[in-house]
């Protein structure tokens, strides 16, 4: 056998011994990542989502919050009010109910 050859047959039973540390490590960082939400993405924001279909566009965040800033939405952390869901955000104009819709739902998968 060559040294290269035998070079080879080391690096190969070194990587082997090596999988079951990154098979671990790959699981573990699995378990460190949010997990998304269960359920259907439509129903998280419950009546909210209709109410967002007739308001009018172009609208603000602050508009947003005036009209609809009690109703809840589902969060990763049980439910919010949309107020509460819009407070990190600065006051940004949004299109349409799906530029809104996108937005929250965003928010809340943080």
């Amino acid at each position: 056998m060559t040294n290269s050859q035998q070079g080879n047959d080391e690096n190969e039973a070194d990587g082997a011994q090596r999988q079951p540390d990154r098979d671990r490590e790959e699981v573990r960082d699995r378990d460190d990542e949010n997990e998304a939400m269960a359920g259907d993405p439509d129903n998280r924001l419950g009546e909210l989502d209709d109410a967002l279909e007739t308001h009018e566009y172009p609208t603000t965040t602050d508009e947003l919050v005036a009209a609809y800033g009690d109703h809840e939405v589902e969060t990763q952390d049980g439910t919010k009010a949309l107020e509460d869901v819009l407070a990190a955000t600065d006051d940004q104009t949004f299109v349409s109910a799906d530029d809104v819709r996108s937005r929250i739902l965003g928010l809340i998968h943080r």
